[in-house]
């Protein structure tokens, strides 16, 4: 059974997310019905409540989505509630729909976006992955998280070639390194207030650290938001490069880490906007033009199922016109499929802005 203080606190958070005027996914969902059959429930492993799904969204009412899965089967546990925010983020992926199979698909058909260099200041593919075995964030112990770094750190000092390079802990970090790493937009801070009321950042810093290879075209996150986040990028619109490089990695490590996956949901992650193939291929990009016609930007990015942020990711603005551009789908379609999504509106974006 669930406490006496936590069916409180979902209470009175329900009854004052009712109350505002959040547009956030969750209040959009959260009916008395799905309220009342969920307050009860927990997962069987964790222990996990809706509390500990939705406090996030409950304490921040300008959260886009508002919820998260301490534990892989909170995505089961709370399906009523999961179910209808997958479908309404991922474009119509229904509680019927199954995720396809991994599949990069031809990684040779990628080319560069913008050869002259007029638009694109730099591509990025990234995603996220999470370690069997292991619940998410909020369920996580000190001890497990030393665990999953030093499993972690020890698989990538495997990689070679163009992947090789380093790992670098959070714990005991250098001031130098520090301020290496934030030189080069590497290091992640603690999270944001989203994640901290999620309760994803506990013991911070143990078991967070950073990998990046040599040339800094690849770059592995262990323990911020989700277990791994793969990034590989580099500056100029060269997406199959970047794509290529993303590919090789996410196969290799694969064959040294079983990571989670759902027949249903595809790979799974914390937050349920990331689910599926994970996949958020985007660029920094100039379009001065068309940044001065915001519904006409909008209107070709909704056509591609684009997301368009300001220049620093999620919540912040354009700085000097550049915008990050990425795919927002990430279910109900394959690896190849979501960077596709990306490189043809881009392309496309591109085009207009020439003709404006």
């Amino acid at each position: 059974m669930v406490d006496a203080a936590t069916l409180e606190k979902l209470e009175a958070g329900f009854k004052k997310l009712a109350a505002s005027d959040s547009k956030s996914l969750l209040k959009k969902y959260l009916t008395q019905e799905v309220f009342d059959k969920l307050k009860t429930l927990k997962t069987p492993s964790f222990g996990s409540t809706l509390l500990d799904v939705i406090q996030s969204g409950l304490e921040n009412h300008d959260s886009g989505v508002g919820i998260y899965a301490p534990d892989a089967e909170a995505y089961t546990t709370f399906a009523d509630l999961f179910d209808p925010i997958i479908e309404d983020y991922h474009g119509g992926f229904k509680k019927t729909d199954k995720h396809p199979a991994k599949d990069w698909g031809d990684v040779d058909t990628f080319q560069n976006l913008d050869p002259a260099g007029e638009f694109i200041i730099s591509t990025r593919v990234r995603c996220g992955r999470s370690m069997e075995g292991y619940p998410f964030n909020p369920c996580l112990t000190e001890a497990q998280y030393k665990e999953m770094e030093e499993k972690v750190s020890s698989t990538l000092s495997g990689l070679e070639g163009e992947l090789k390079g380093a790992f670098y802990p959070l714990t005991g970090m250098t001031k130098e390194v520090q301020q290496k790493l934030i030189d080069d937009h590497f290091l992640f801070k603690e999270g944001d207030r989203f994640l901290q009321a999620a309760n994803a950042c506990r013991f911070w810093p143990t078991g967070r650290g950073i990998y990046h290879n040599d040339n800094k075209t690849f770059l592995v996150w262990c323990n911020e938001e989700d277990h791994l986040r793969l990034i590989s990028m580099q500056m100029g619109g060269d997406l199959g490069q970047v794509y290529r490089r993303l590919v090789t990695a996410v196969n290799d490590i694969e064959k040294r880490v079983p990571f989670s996956h759902n027949d249903r949901l595809g790979f799974l992650t914390f937050c349920p906007t990331n689910l599926g193939t994970t996949i958020r291929a985007s660029v920094h990009i100039k379009v001065p033009k068309l940044a001065a016609n915001k519904a006409k930007l909008e209107e070709v990015a909704g056509k591609f199922n684009l997301q368009v942020r300001g220049t620093r990711g999620e919540h912040t603005e354009a700085e000097g016109g550049v915008y990050d551009i990425s795919n927002k789908r990430r279910m109900g379609l394959t690896e190849y499929q979501a960077v596709k999504e990306m490189n043809d509106g881009i392309a496309e974006l591109i085009k207009i802005e020439r003709e404006l």
